[in-house]
């Protein structure tokens, strides 16, 4: 399992990317250089994303938690705030009550909720496959233009998030995770977050896709007496354009929980 650290605060902050980010430690650049003056900063490439192997093992919530754990143990974290986009808000909540005597805090950007509509979907995984074998994936990025345009990543990092994207895109390791999507949520729909963990939810504004977005997120934040939601206008991935505001957001509300225990 590959991990990207960077800075050297006395708090880390542990990041984990959302399902299909296929160079999770380039993908959160942005975000890592807002926190990394404040916090070390650990990226997780979880197998199957980035630099990491791939794995046969099925990518069932559990294990992908396991792993996760085995790889901060690792590198002796015992204490961390876990900090997760998109299907990471299902694995981080299993993760938190795992392990809760080592984190301090859950952070989720535009993070899964377990009871969010939709996700009883069967995704079609012999398509994926086939257009992965076939070249005609690639095909479809390369006409689909630049997706990075407009972001703050400079062109070499575009080049290597496009390489890593044609390499990791429909692994065997991502289609089996993407497998397990409909199971995973459905295995969350009983888990709350600790009552006592700290909780904030950057979340977008504007979410068409799926009804009651913000909602769902404040439903969630409620279980915790620590519970916030802030929304930001703009794309799932609300790191690419909104780094700056998460991290000065983010460090506010832990000061503000912090002086209120």
């Amino acid at each position: 399992m590959n991990v990207l650290i960077q800075g050297e605060g006395e708090e880390t902050v542990v990041l984990l990317p959302g399902y299909g980010t296929a160079a999770p430690a380039l993908d959160f650049k942005p975000l890592v250089d807002e926190l990394s003056p404040h916090y070390r900063v650990i990226v997780i490439e979880p197998f199957g994303y980035g630099l990491s192997d791939e794995t046969d093992k099925e990518r069932t919530t559990d294990n992908i938690v396991s792993e996760i754990h085995e790889g901060l143990q690792q590198l002796h974290v015992e204490r961390y705030i876990l900090m997760g986009h998109s299907i990471a808000g299902i694995y981080g909540l299993e993760y938190v009550n795992q392990y809760p005597e080592e984190v301090s805090a859950f952070v989720g950007i535009d993070s899964s909720v377990p009871t969010q509509p939709g996700m009883d979907v069967k995704f079609p995984l012999k398509t994926f496959a086939f257009l992965e074998k076939s070249g005609l994936l690639r095909l479809i990025k390369k006409v689909s233009g630049d997706p990075y345009a407009g972001l703050a990543f400079d062109d070499y990092t575009k080049e290597q998030m496009s390489m890593l994207s044609n390499k990791n895109g429909t692994n065997a390791t991502m289609l089996n995770e993407m497998k397990h999507i409909s199971s995973n949520f459905r295995g969350a729909q009983d888990s709350t977050f600790p009552r006592d963990l700290p909780l904030i939810l950057f979340v977008q504004a504007s979410n068409s896709d799926i009804e009651g977005w913000i909602p769902l997120h404040e439903q969630q934040a409620k279980e915790s007496v620590y519970g916030k939601v802030m929304t930001f206008e703009g794309g799932h991935y609300l790191h690419h354009t909104h780094s700056v505001e998460i991290v000065e957001n983010f460090r506010r509300m832990m000061d503000e929980i912090d002086s209120g225990r």
